[in-house]
């Protein structure tokens, strides 16, 4: 799942004495606040690793194991709601779909205990599922901050278990619109690379051997001389999957400072330049989410246009770059 990464995670090692434990009750007994149920789900989810790699509540520790453990709610204590307004495309009695804007974080985090959508969500809706836990209701996935777009919201406890069952399946359609810089040469395609914590930037993710398996697919839905506007559907959902892999590609997301190597600084155009600067997010945008209702199985998929300031910057574009024919 796509999320924002604020600090490193929870990194434990095992000893000789403490081999042989089951890993959810080891977290348990390890993690103030968190019981043994809820970080099941957390390692089921995949946001917590084995030397780098995922593994069930059951796994049995070995001397010398190193976890990483993700856990980015707050505190109850910490989370209120707050009258911040939402986008919701789609509700009913199960779930609710909103268009998160850019700028907005998911759910409370290391650094960052209001404002989020979680939030907005508590004050504006009586009854959402408590299945993530208190600071976080209602979340099945996540987008990163600068990332808008489609998100699902189960409102009972029944509605998660199913959405997130059929996110672990890779039954939800995930596609995203793109905008990278350079001309991507293959008209469609895949990335299967693997992705973790950056060795050298650990609160950055990397292609790395033996990392957790990652498969992205591509198509070009616009082609210019300096950028290309991509569909990406995501079939894995790991921590800022679609940047890292087209970072990787050497055809990095517009706007992104994390991954994009400086590539916004090298426009020459200055007006251009200067319009990617001023976005303050990077261009992504979750365009499409298709996922089976979880009472009636009605297969459901949702549309949401680009933002206007990712639209104005792809008018720009347009008419300043030359648009290449296939």
């Amino acid at each position: 799942m796509e999320a924002h990464l604020e600090t490193p995670p929870l990194t434990l090692l095992i000893t000789e004495a403490e081999a042989g434990q089951r890993l959810d009750a080891y977290l348990a007994s390890h993690i103030d606040g968190w019981s043994r149920a809820r970080l099941q789900r957390v390692i089921e989810d995949g946001d917590v690793v084995v030397n780098q790699r995922e593994v069930k509540p059951s796994y049995k520790l070995r001397a010398g194991d190193q976890i990483e453990v993700e856990l980015t709610a707050a505190t109850t204590a910490e989370f209120v709601p707050e009258n911040i307004p939402l986008h919701v495309i789609h509700e009913d009695e199960d779930l609710i779909v909103v268009d998160k804007p850019a700028g907005m974080v998911v759910h409370p985090a290391a650094g960052v205990s209001s404002g989020t959508l979680a939030n907005a969500l508590a004050f504006h809706f009586q009854q959402l599922s408590t299945t993530g836990g208190a600071a976080r209701p209602g979340i099945v996935h996540r987008l990163d901050k600068g990332t808008s777009g489609l998100l699902v919201v189960a409102k009972t406890e029944a509605a998660h278990e199913n959405l997130a069952d059929q996110f672990r399946a890779r039954e939800v359609f995930k596609s995203y619109l793109a905008l990278v810089h350079g001309q991507v040469e293959k008209k469609t395609g895949q990335i299967d690379e693997p992705i973790a914590r950056d060795p050298g930037h650990r609160t950055r993710m990397a292609v790395v051997r033996g990392g957790r398996p990652a498969l992205s697919l591509y198509r070009v839905r616009e082609a210019f001389d300096r950028f290309t506007l991509l569909d990406v559907e995501l079939k894995t959902g790991r921590t800022h999957q679609i940047r890292v892999h087209l970072a990787w590609l050497k055809h990095p997301v517009v706007g992104d400072e994390v991954y994009g190597s400086g590539r916004d600084k090298t426009v020459s155009d200055p007006k251009l330049r200067g319009a990617i600067g001023k976005l303050i997010r990077q261009f992504l945008h979750s365009a499409e989410l298709g996922f089976a209702h979880p009472r009636t199985t009605e297969r459901m998929l949702f549309r949401v246009a680009l933002p206007n300031e990712l639209e104005e910057l792809l008018t720009l574009i347009r008419a300043q770059n030359r648009k290449i024919i296939a």
